[in-house]
């Protein structure tokens, strides 16, 4: 299978292609870092492909603009670290949506997935297919936490933590009983094992799980204070560029 990865930075392509070739038959044959290195590539070498793995966010925009500048007719699997780009993903030949920090789990499955549609469908034909049915699972978040307490290791579960947040350098994991735990991860490490329709960073320090949330204020400076239901070490702001889009999160089901 020869596979073309269209990503900016140089660390993440690399580690994807090392990702892709851990399997056998599986090859990267170029690594495109822009819409226009992409168009110019597809050009040429678009029927020698088999499948794209694509990033959204590039150099010199998003990548959707590489389907309003040529016809693509091979199917892609993006990779982004954001979510709220799947229903345009689908719209774009996608066949799968893998959020980073992704890993050869990942990876593998997504290529599982073309290989299966590569022996149901004729290559012309993805673009007919019905691609929300056929979306490759976008993350496995985890479901607890591991966090020690008088030399002994105890599970804390995801569904059981009103927020985490980061206190003097270290970070703390608050159940809904209010009892507090460190936890020697980093925050965004946290925050990317977490489903995020059940949990909102709502600033650098702090992140909140939406059944935490009772009350929230206006506060000074168009920022938001939130009230949760078991106390807190301190105020709980939702810092001014994220109010709209945690009214807009909250808001989901």
């Amino acid at each position: 299978m020869k596979i073309l990865i269209v990503e900016d930075e140089h660390k993440t392509a690399k580690l994807l292609k090392d990702l892709i070739e851990l399997h056998n038959n599986y090859k990267v044959v170029a690594i495109c870092d822009s819409v226009e290195a992409t168009v110019q590539y597809l050009q040429i070498h678009q029927h020698d492909l088999d499948v794209m793995f694509m990033d959204i966010q590039l150099s010199d925009g998003q990548s959707f603009e590489v389907f309003d500048k040529i016809n693509v007719k091979i199917p892609v699997i993006f990779c982004t670290s954001y979510d709220e780009f799947m229903l345009k993903a689908f719209q774009n030949n996608g066949i799968g949506y893998v959020l980073k920090p992704f890993n050869e789990i990942d990876i593998h499955q997504a290529i599982l997935k073309v290989d299966e549609l590569r022996n149901s469908f004729v290559k012309h034909s993805f673009e007919n297919l019905n691609l929300k049915e056929l979306v490759v699972k976008e993350k496995t978040y985890q479901t607890s936490f591991l966090i020690r307490f008088r030399e002994k290791i105890y599970p804390v579960l995801v569904s059981d933590i009103a927020f985490v947040c980061l206190e003097h350098e270290t970070v703390y994991l608050y159940n809904f009983k209010g009892e507090k735990h460190p936890i020697f991860k980093p925050l965004d490490e946290i925050e990317n094992a977490i489903p995020p329709t059940q949990f909102y960073r709502i600033n650098r320090q702090m992140i909140v799980n939406r059944k935490a949330i009772k009350e929230i204020e206006p506060y000074f400076n168009q920022k938001l204070v939130l009230q949760l239901s078991i106390q807190t070490p301190e105020q709980v702001l939702v810092s001014r560029l994220k109010v709209a889009p945690f009214l807009s999160w909250l808001e989901k089901s």
